[in-house]
């Protein structure tokens, strides 16, 4: 019987002559042991979201206090701060010194007695929340995660070894999430709002950050970040990964030194922009290289280089500057190379020119899934510049500019690897001449694991522009195209 039941009963025995008091302390008394009760007895788990935990640790448990001081904490913090905390021109450093004096302070003002241990482990806790990415930061501190995909608040994925896992982490709410979406955003001077519901940015050590927000994200603000290594890879570690085998390693690094036009290709998330570093970084020290990207990610090790950042329009919608135009301002900066990190649209057409006009040695990358696709591909976005140029037209200038595709693809298994390395040998009537010098040996089949078991083999067939290197002094070892050189096959489109 409830405490309001017995009371309303004590008052009918009160009509009758019973003693009011009496029967209110026994009302009382039935309730705290009808309390007492039920929290020696409910469930573990509970439907509220709160799995595992008892009414008793809700009362009594030391964490919880602990919690609720982190959340007190926080919102103090942004109260205090305010818009300081997402100022792109305070320094990093400034800035967390700011934060921690006033995490001091808001401390001081709290009567909840804490430990030296516990009063670290907060402090911790709500720098990562105010300064950090909240809940998604001990993800990013994991060196075994190479991408995070957050669905909405409550559904956060991520990539290991190729692989999809859910993670248990989690955000508080949708403002929460989008709090730690504005901070990342604002940090490189972009902005999402509902008028520009979508971005792309980057992080501090470089890795690929996409935003999108309701109204255009139906179930939620989503939240893609593609991890980059904080040392960038270098070709001995593609080798040990297996991406390609050191034959191939010893071609790619020449036709780099022989300023040949390389484009990498391959489908969404294969590794092109970890090859294009690994491809640049042969680029000789002594070389001026213009990078020119939407967010800049490429990690050159060279000094002598100029890094290009495309820009959004404002909330006027005005001041934009696109990939075609950093290209175009790129020429008149004396560029001995020019790395462009992607081609998408009309910009494809101002690279081919500039590989045509002296700036040999250029790279760049392209989605599609074959080298065959990849100069369609090409020929598609150089038509999108709008210049309404003949097809026949548009594949010369596709054949003469670009020297090698090198094709990269993540198998079933979840590993990357190059696939094909193909030169492009020109224009045979209306088809673009191709021939493989490498292919991926898929016939080697797969070990227990379901992991490929084969690698890129040299199809024996030595490419034109082997002679290239014979010209500038450039040796490689016999074993790079086979044990036989046979008389060129091509293909062509069909």
């Amino acid at each position: 019987m409830s405490l309001n039941e017995r009371l309303a009963e004590a008052r009918g025995e009160q009509a009758l002559g019973a003693d009011p008091v009496r029967l209110a302390r026994e009302a009382a008394a039935e309730e705290a042991k009808s309390l007492a009760a039920r929290v020696g007895s409910v469930p573990k788990q509970r439907g509220d979201g709160d799995a595992g935990r008892s009414i008793a640790t809700e009362v009594n448990s030391p964490g919880e206090g602990l919690n609720r001081l982190r959340e007190r904490a926080t919102l103090a913090l942004f109260d205090r701060l305010g818009t300081k905390l997402n100022d792109p021109d305070m320094p990093e450093e400034q800035l967390h010194a700011l934060v921690r004096a006033e995490l001091q302070r808001v401390l001081a003002n709290e009567q909840t007695p804490l430990t030296a241990e516990d009063r670290q482990r907060l402090s911790a806790d709500v720098t990562d929340e105010v300064l950090g990415h909240g809940p998604l930061q001990p993800l990013l501190d994991d060196p075994t995660v190479s991408e995070i995909m957050v669905n909405g608040p409550d559904m956060v994925y991520v990539e290991r070894a190729g692989k999809l896992t859910r993670s248990t982490v989690a955000f508080a709410s949708e403002d929460h999430l989008r709090r730690v979406i504005e901070r990342i955003v604002s940090r490189v001077g972009r902005r999402i709002d509902e008028s520009s519901p979508l971005v792309d940015a980057r992080l501090a050590d470089g890795s690929r950050v996409n935003a999108i927000i309701p109204p255009l994200a139906f179930g939620g603000s989503s939240l893609t970040i593609r991890k980059f290594s904080r040392k960038p890879f270098q070709v001995s570690d593609l080798v040990a990964f297996g991406t390609m085998s050191p034959e191939m390693a010893e071609l790619l690094r020449a036709c780099v030194e022989a300023r040949l036009n390389i484009v990498v290709s391959g489908g969404t998330g294969t590794g092109k922009t970890t090859l294009l570093n690994v491809l640049s970084s042969f680029i000789p020290a002594n070389e001026r290289i213009i990078t020119i990207e939407d967010a800049v990610e490429l990690q050159l090790q060279q000094d002598h280089v100029v890094r290009l950042e495309s820009r959004p329009a404002n909330i006027e919608g005005k001041g934009a500057v696109g990939i075609r135009e950093l290209v175009r301002n790129s020429l008149r900066m004396r560029p001995d190379r020019i790395v462009v990190g992607e081609v998408r649209g009309g910009e494809s057409l101002d690279m081919l020119q500039a590989m045509n006009t002296g700036h040999d040695g250029s790279l760049s990358t392209v989605h599609a899934n074959s080298p065959r696709d990849a100069v369609s591909r090409l020929e598609t976005l150089v038509l999108m510049a709008g210049m309404d140029l003949p097809l026949r037209a548009v594949r010369e200038q596709v054949a003469s500019a670009v020297d090698v595709i090198v094709q990269i693809s993540r198998l079933r298994d979840g590993t990357r690897r190059v696939t094909h390395v193909t030169e492009v040998q020109g224009l045979e009537g209306d088809t673009v001449t191709l021939q493989d010098a490498f292919l991926f040996d898929y016939s080697a089949g797969t070990d227990l694991n379901g992991r490929f078991l084969g690698k890129a083999v040299p199809t024996g067939v030595r490419p034109r522009f082997a002679e290239k290197f014979a010209d500038l002094g450039i040796s490689l070892s016999p074993r790079v195209f086979g044990a036989s050189a046979e008389r060129p096959r091509v293909r062509g489109a069909g």
